[in-house]
């Protein structure tokens, strides 16, 4: 998954009356913020990983890809030489493009209709940039309910990834392809230990198995019971997440090779689906969404009250937008939807590695305004928004 965030612009800036809706999102969203966290993250990330990525493809290495169109935007004002390079990697026919949610958004939960019009927008976005079809769909933070997955069903998607966590699938072995009881979509529950063993823990000196071999994980891969064993990973974790003098690039070369000593087969999730999407076993798809944060669910996003009152604002915004009928502002209420809003205070008012991992992403910037600032002026910006529909929703 490759996604950059549309930040808010803190401190909250009021919105002059008369300000036109065109006008209106420099007041909401740090342009310049995310031109410098984009830069960052594509020298140290995009651009070596892109490369590292695409010599692996040339030796067999099989991987799928979604792209935000919050990055897409950013890479095409900021970026024309990462996107150059994300087309050349996915270019590959050993790479897959995936359809994610385009402003990795709660949308879903506000109007699902709506979502099912942003899915299939995304994917028509997708085929556009990297002339591929795409078949695969992902959403935010890879949440999947049981609503979504007849939303992504309708959209004519032939699978989708999900969290493979107990609470969703009972006594079921993630290494396995899913469908909810009577329907078709198929479901690749994301081997969530596995994953973060790479994704979290790799350069976690305080881990009982720092550093990590390829040897070792290999073989734990290989050794899973079962059909398939599906990882997931965000595209930032090679490079930026854990920088390039942690061996990360050298343990994805020599990871691949392990793979194909023991006989691993990669397979595109479409040929995932082909080869084994008829002998898919059932799972009732939980009305409670699943991530892939912290314990699997929503917790993650809602479990303090600052976050629950931002979702309460996203909501109103979103609701008051929608009465004014401007399709301008119906855009602006939809970036406000951002998952990564609720996700970058998730640290206020605890502690622990959860909260570590939030204000890692919280911007630097930000901090000037003290913990309670920052939840502040971020609820003021949504306020500002909804009182500035005034003049519009009449």
């Amino acid at each position: 998954m490759v996604h950059q965030p549309r930040r808010l612009k803190l401190p909250a800036y009021l919105i002059p009356a008369r300000t036109s809706p065109e006008e209106m999102a420099a007041y909401l969203f740090d342009d310049a913020l995310d031109r410098h966290y984009f830069d960052k993250v594509a020298e140290y990330a995009y651009l070596p990983a892109t490369a590292a990525f695409r010599e692996l493809a040339q030796r067999g290495w099989k991987m799928s890809i979604g792209f935000s169109n919050s990055f897409l935007v950013q890479a095409e004002r900021w970026g024309k030489k990462v996107l150059d390079s994300f087309r050349r990697l996915c270019a590959s026919p050993n790479v897959e493009v995936v359809c994610v949610e385009p402003y990795h958004s709660w949308l879903f939960y506000v109007d699902i209709v709506a979502f099912k019009e942003s899915m299939l927008w995304a994917r028509k976005r997708l085929e556009d940039v990297f002339q591929k079809p795409v078949a695969i769909a992902d959403t935010t933070e890879m949440f999947m309910s049981n609503d979504v997955y007849f939303a992504l069903q309708q959209c004519g998607f032939t699978g989708a990834f999900m969290e493979g966590r107990d609470w969703q699938l009972g006594w079921r072995e993630p290494t396995h392809l899913y469908r909810h009881p009577g329907q078709h979509l198929s479901l690749m529950p994301r081997h969530h230990e596995l994953s973060d063993d790479v994704g979290y823990r790799f350069s976690n000196h305080a881990w009982v198995m720092w550093p990590l071999a390829a040897e070792a994980y290999a073989g734990w891969v290989r050794e899973c019971w079962g059909d398939v064993v599906t990882l997931g990973w965000d595209f930032e974790t090679f490079g930026e997440h854990h920088r390039k003098d942690s061996g990360i690039f050298e343990f994805m070369r020599a990871l691949n090779t392990q793979l194909r000593r023991r006989k691993v087969r990669m397979l595109l999730p479409s040929e995932a689906i082909a080869e084994l999407g008829d002998a898919s076993y059932q799972v009732p798809v939980s009305e409670y969404g699943t991530t892939w944060a912290g314990e699997g669910g929503m917790e993650f996003f809602l479990s303090n009250q600052a976050q629950q009152g931002v979702f309460r604002l996203m909501h109103h915004a979103y609701s008051k937008a929608r009465l004014t009928g401007d399709p301008h502002l119906i855009e602006l209420a939809k970036w406000l939807l951002q998952s990564d809003n609720l996700h970058l205070i998730q640290w206020f008012g605890r502690s622990g590695a959860e909260a570590e991992v939030s204000a890692y992403f919280t911007p630097s910037e930000w901090w000037e305004l003290g913990s309670h600032g920052i939840i502040r002026e971020q609820q003021q910006v949504y306020l500002n928004f909804i009182r500035a529909l005034d003049e519009f929703a009449k």
